[in-house]
């Protein structure tokens, strides 16, 4: 099987992964730490120097890597919890925070952190929180025991070595000036990951097949979408054979923070797979008093007085200090043959075209032929620049057959081969830049010309 293939595809089969007895014991738990009060610096600033935590790869001030040892991995059993804990450091308000598992090539002392394959494993909100008032750390706890069988799994771990990337972004402005003994100080928040796990022998192993189909993808109806003047993604994909009791495992959050932003209007999210709806969900949903411990910071989203679960399920999509869920959507069996899944939320605004819905999505189920599935039939696709005066450019990992440009009402301005055309002799406005690529499928996006 060829390298870019299992780079993007990751399918393995293992057997008796998990042992099982009649007694359907749960054997004792097992911790395995990773990161222990790893210091995270000002997202924009120059790379610091500082030390590293142990066995860990600075990528950027916001975010280290570390490479899971075979000890390590061994160690899982089918039933694993993520905890992570924040302390607070130079950085007062609430920011967002990942965990990503990275499939990185074997052998490699580290790894380009934008080519490799990722898993978003674990996505929170730091609460507003001041160092010098207690409390001064919040706990995060995710549930995950899906990744049990993706850390035993012998194919995978044969082909790549697995990083743990955690990224806490934060910049320390605010805190500079408002926030005693933080004055020049570029620490924004220190953090501890950890893995505790058991082994469910009343589980039986299966042959796990995964699916990477989306890692944080942005997700809007300005910049980011695969329907022009929609907040839609499309996913394809093509199986050559079933696979059996299949998930997929969902994240997205709601952000845009200026008035009227999407961070402040709940909205109901669809979810279709080959155009039946088989989810829905509207986020957040709860009261966020829960978290009001950790806010320790003053803010415009707690005030001074407790809210009632209605004031706060009105309007929010997270809390300052929570998890952002991971949604299972079980879809049953899936036939070999292609397939798309859709996610949309048509009643999205962004006004002033602000805010994002960053996007994580991969497939997990069991496997009835190692080698049952193709690679993915849509990829990434960047159209720059946007607006263009002169030239428009598309950037694809799939070679482009030929690119049409449209107007508002459908009418056809424009053909041409390849990635690339001048536009000089286009009106100013806006238009439709239809892609078709050499598998025949295609994407819509809309340009503007200036």
């Amino acid at each position: 099987m060829k390298q870019n293939l299992l780079t993007l595809i990751l399918l393995s089969f293992f057997g008796s992964v998990f042992g099982k007895n009649n007694s359907g014991t749960v054997l004792p738990p097992t911790t395995i730490s990773l990161y222990q009060d790893a210091v995270f610096y000002d997202m924009y600033a120059s790379t610091v120097s500082q030390p590293l935590p142990t066995d860990a790869v600075r990528l950027s001030n916001s975010t280290y890597t570390r490479k899971m040892t075979d000890t390590q991995l061994n160690a899982f059993g089918n039933v694993v919890t993520m905890n992570i804990t924040i302390g607070a450091l130079c950085d007062n308000y609430d920011r967002l925070a990942h965990v990503f598992l990275a499939f990185a090539p074997k052998g490699a002392t580290s790894y380009d952190t934008n080519t490799v394959k990722k898993l978003e494993i674990g996505r929170f909100v730091t609460p507003f929180m001041n160092k010098n008032i207690s409390p001064t750390t919040v706990p995060y706890t995710f549930q995950i025991d899906n990744l049990g069988a993706i850390f035993k799994d012998p194919n995978l771990r044969a082909q790549f070595d697995f990083w743990v990337e955690f990224s806490v972004y934060g910049v320390p402005y605010a805190a500079q000036t408002q926030v005693s003994g933080c004055a020049s100080r570029i620490d924004t928040f220190k953090g501890s990951l950890s893995f505790t796990t058991d082994t469910n022998t009343a589980i039986p192993a299966v042959n796990n097949f995964l699916l990477t189909m989306a890692t944080v993808k942005s997700m809007n109806n300005y910049s980011a979408t695969d329907e022009p003047g929609t907040t839609m993604r499309i996913l394809s994909f093509e199986l050559l054979n079933t696979i059996n009791n299949a998930n997929f495992y969902l994240i997205t959050s709601n952000h845009g923070a200026n008035s009227g932003g999407e961070e402040y209007v709940r909205r109901q999210h669809y979810v279709y797979l080959n155009d039946a709806q088989i989810f829905t969900y509207r986020p957040g949903g709860i009261s966020c008093e829960p978290f009001r411990q950790y806010n320790t910071q003053g803010n415009g989203i707690y005030g001074g007085t407790p809210q009632s679960t209605a004031w706060w399920t009105s309007w929010n999509n997270w809390c300052p200090g929570n998890s952002i869920p991971i949604r299972k959507i079980s879809v049953g069996n899936l036939e070999a043959g292609n397939h798309a899944f859709t996610i949309t939320v048509p009643e999205a605004q962004f006004v002033d075209q602000q805010g994002d819905f960053p996007l994580s999505v991969y497939l997990q189920g069991e496997a009835t032929n190692i080698l049952g599935t193709k690679e993915m039939t849509v990829t990434d696709v960047k159209i720059y620049p946007n607006p263009a005066s002169e030239f428009i450019k598309i950037s694809s990992t799939k070679k482009v057959k030929e690119s049409e440009i449209y107007s508002m009402e459908g009418r056809l301005v424009k053909s041409f081969k390849g990635g690339e055309s001048e536009i000089r002799d286009l009106q100013t406005g806006a238009y439709i830049l239809k892609v078709t690529f050499e598998d025949l499928t295609s994407m819509k996006h809309k340009i503007i010309k200036k």
